[in-house]
C-alpha cells in the first residue's frame, strides 16, 4: 500500500494542509513544533483510528474547532486507488471509504495497514503493562475479527461488573455480567498466546537483520490466569468477589494481563542495555510489519518519528536495508 496524498484541516496544530506523495520513501523535514509528528500521526489513524501518543481522540482536534479532517488517497494492493476521509468530533469519529461510511469498526479495521516506529516505542519495554496490551489488542485486532469481538464484548461485561461493584452490595447481579465475560476472557487469552507465538518469530528474524548479533530474542507471556476454559474463570471471579466488593474494581482477567520481552533469556527490561532495547523495538515494529503482511496480503506502510537519528551509522543502515 502507498499513500499518494494527504489532506488534514483542523488537526492538532494544522490548520490546514494539502500533500501530494511521490516516490516509495518520503522524509520530513523542518523545525520543532511544526507538526511533522501530527502529519504521522494522522496517516496512522487509518488503521484503527487510534493515536499512538494519545487516547483521547478530543486533543487531535485543533483548538475552538468543532471538528477535525483527514483525507487521504491510497494505492491498495486489493482495492486499487482508494479514498479514505475521516471526520473526528467530540462526541466521535465519521469515515468514509470511497463513498460508502464505515458503521462498525471491525468493517474497517485493518483494512489499511500502517506501522508506527517512534521513540516512545522503549516504554513497551521499560512502562507499564498498559501500553504492552493496548498494542497487542490494536495488533491482533487488525487482522483477526474475531479477537475485536472478544475484547469489545469483554470490556463490555467489564465496564457493567464494575459500576455494579461501585454500587455496593450488587452480588446478586454480578453474575450475570460475568457470564458473559468468562468466554470471551478464554478466547483472549488463546488468541494472545498464538498471536505472541508467531509474532516472536517475526521478531527473532528483524532482529537479527539489525543488531550486530543474532541474540536469541522472545515474548514471555504473563496472563493473569491460567487457561483452563471459561468455567474456570468464573470460579475464578467468584473467589475474589468479596475483594472486589471492597475494592469497587474487577481485579482479575485479560485486563491484567502482561508479556515481556526477553534477550539471551533475559528479562531485556533489566539486562538489555539501552542499545539493545532501542534495536529491540525497532525489530518489534519490523516485526509487525511482516505479520500484517503475511495475514493480510497488504503491505503496510511504514511511518518512522524520529527514531533512526538515534542509531550509529551502521545500523541505521541495516535498518534501511531492512526496509522493502
Amino acid at each position: 500500500m502507498r499513500v499518494r496524498s494527504v489532506t488534514l484541516q483542523n488537526y492538532r496544530n494544522v490548520p490546514l494542509a494539502q500533500l501530494a506523495l511521490e516516490g516509495r520513501r518520503i522524509f520530513l523535514e523542518g523545525a520543532n513544533g511544526q507538526g511533522k509528528t501530527n502529519f504521522i500521526e494522522a496517516i496512522g489513524l487509518v488503521t484503527a483510528l487510534r493515536s499512538f501518543r494519545s487516547a483521547d481522540a478530543g486533543v487531535l482536534v485543533a483548538h475552538g474547532q468543532p471538528e477535525a479532517g483527514i483525507a487521504l488517497l491510497l494505492e491498495h494492493e486489493t482495492q486499487g486507488d482508494t479514498q479514505v476521509r475521516i471526520h473526528l468530533r467530540g462526541e466521535g469519529k465519521e469515515v468514509w471509504v470511497d463513498q460508502e461510511r464505515m458503521l462498525r469498526l471491525a468493517d474497517f479495521l485493518g483494512r489499511f495497514p500502517t506501522v508506527i516506529f517512534s521513540s516512545q516505542d522503549q516504554q513497551l519495554i521499560r512502562g507499564a503493562p498498559g501500553a504492552r496490551r493496548r498494542w497487542l489488542d490494536l495488533t491482533l485486532s487488525a487482522v483477526d475479527p474475531l479477537y475485536l469481538q472478544a475484547l469489545q464484548t469483554y470490556h463490555r461485561g467489564l465496564a457493567e461488573r464494575n459500576a455494579l461493584l461501585k454500587q455496593g452490595d450488587a452480588r446478586s447481579e454480578l453474575s450475570a455480567f460475568e457470564r458473559t465475560m468468562a468466554p470471551a476472557a478464554e478466547t483472549l487469552l488463546r488468541l494472545r498466546r498464538t498471536g505472541l507465538e508467531a509474532l516472536a518469530a517475526q521478531l527473532t528474524e528483524s532482529y537479527a537483520l539489525i543488531a550486530d548479533h543474532a541474540e536469541p530474542v522472545a515474548f514471555s507471556y504473563q496472563p493473569d490466569w491460567e487457561e483452563g476454559g471459561a468455567e474456570q474463570f468464573l470460579a475464578k471471579l467468584a473467589a475474589a468477589r468479596e475483594r472486589d466488593l471492597r475494592l469497587r474494581s474487577t481485579g482479575c482477567g485479560p485486563h491484567r494481563d502482561d508479556f515481556e520481552f526477553s534477550l539471551q533469556g533475559r528479562p531485556a527490561r533489566e539486562f538489555a542495555s539501552e542499545g539493545q532495547q532501542r534495536l529491540l523495538v525497532i525489530a518489534l515494529r519490523l516485526a509487525q510489519s511482516a505479520w500484517f503482511l503475511a495475514k493480510t496480503g497488504v503491505r503496510p506502510v511504514l511511518l518512522a518519528d524520529d527514531v533512526v537519528g538515534e542509531l550509529d551509522p551502521l545500523r541505521r543502515a541495516r535498518f534501511w536495508a531492512a526496509l522493502h
